[in-house]
């Protein structure tokens, strides 16, 4: 890495003294069997490997399912890794092992990866989708499966996405929440019923949504109370329910009133939050340590990681293993690491928290079949 804040820093490479500059550089590692991780290769790597020389990355989507989307600060929209049903957006289903660019637009605002197929929003509030369609996990209103961006219907009012394995959900500007998809498995749309859906539903009639995640079979959100609700499949506990029953609406998961950040997996199904003290819970799924307990029970209601209270972010769609950042700027993971999605130089797995190397300057990161992070 080069990039470094504060005090001017001696550049082993050059060995002088350089001046402070804040550069985000773009990195993956681990499994990479479809050059998801964008190294123009299909190589796994143990350690954080720099995704070209560019600066200007901004907001990173890796799924569980070998593909990867980011957006940059000039508003641009690049895609790389699997993408045989369309998931990248290129108007082909070839696919790439380096970022390429989706289209020539410059207004990409938000993007989200799932499992084959990929949606995003414009800063002109418009939704977005292409990929996959088999469930009607795109919106259109039919299963027909698209290779390049398709505009979701007309509104101009979506605000945040979020895709799972075969559904999706949103929230519009006005707090109100919708999913479509997938919903035969457990419900997991939150409509209180079984019924896949090929277009935007509204979930219930509120207008207090403030952020979701859309997991395997089941979804989680955020109200502006700091309330944490979920629904769908729970036979793991992901839903943190204290039990494994399913659930076809949203619960409130517990009565705290601190939840500041929620994330699911694709696969295993675990579940990760964080509150606004810094502390993290976790739960669910935990046969590889990816609940960062330092043990391998499964767990149906949220148990703290640790004791610390400086986490502010975490992600883990994959559902193998962990990411997590720390207000100081520090990455930590932990869980299965097979393919080196630990980013520790080694393919051990761990089941408590572990740094990743001694920078202090990550700002986000996405854990999917290959991990993902800017900093």
């Amino acid at each position: 890495m080069s990039y470094r804040y504060g005090a001017s820093y001696l550049d082993p490479g050059l060995n002088t003294l350089v001046a402070p500059t804040v550069q985000y550089n773009f990195y993956g590692w681990g499994q990479n069997n479809y050059g998801q991780i964008g190294l123009g290769n299909i190589t796994n790597y143990s350690s954080p490997k720099q995704i070209g020389s560019l600066t200007n990355w901004s907001k990173i989507s890796s799924s569980g399912y070998n593909h990867s989307l980011a957006i940059k600060t000039d508003g641009t929209l690049w895609a790389w890794g699997q993408g045989a049903y369309g998931q990248l957006g290129l108007n082909n289903i070839t696919g790439y092992s380096s970022p390429k660019q989706v289209g020539s637009l410059t207004n990409w605002s938000s993007v989200s990866s799932g499992n084959y197929f990929s949606m995003a929003i414009k800063t002109d509030g418009t939704l977005w989708g292409w990929g996959s369609n088999s469930f009607g996990q795109l919106g259109f209103n039919n299963t027909t499966s698209y290779s390049s961006p398709k505009q979701v219907g007309a509104l101009t009012n979506w605000s945040k996405i979020s895709c799972g394995t075969s559904s999706s959900g949103a929230i519009k500007t006005d707090g109100t929440l919708w999913a479509w998809g997938s919903n035969s498995f457990a419900g997991q749309l939150g409509l209180g019923n079984r019924t896949d859906y090929s277009s935007p539903k509204q979930v219930g009639a509120l207008t207090t949504w403030a952020s979701l995640f859309v997991g395997d079979y089941s979804m989680y959100a955020i109200k502006t109370d700091g309330t944490l609700w979920a629904w769908g499949a729970n036979n793991n506990g992901q839903l943190g329910f204290n039990n494994t029953t399913s659930y076809s609406s949203p619960v409130q998961v517990g009565s705290l009133t601190n939840w500041l950040q929620v994330t699911s997996s694709f696969n295993l199904d675990n579940t990760g939050a964080v509150k606004t003290n810094g502390t993290l819970w976790m739960w669910g799924n935990n046969s590889v340590g990816q609940l960062g307990i330092g043990n391998t029970t499964y767990y149906s209601s949220p148990k703290q990681v640790g004791s610390l209270t400086t986490w502010t972010y975490i992600s883990n769609p994959n559902g193998y293993y962990t990411l997590a950042l720390q207000s100081n700027g520090t990455l930590w993971s932990w869980g299965y690491n097979s393919t080196g999605e630990l980013g520790l130089g080694n393919t051990t797995n761990y089941s408590s928290p572990k740094q990743v190397g001694i920078f202090t300057t990550w700002k986000t990161i996405s854990a999917g079949s290959g991990a993902l992070a800017i900093g």
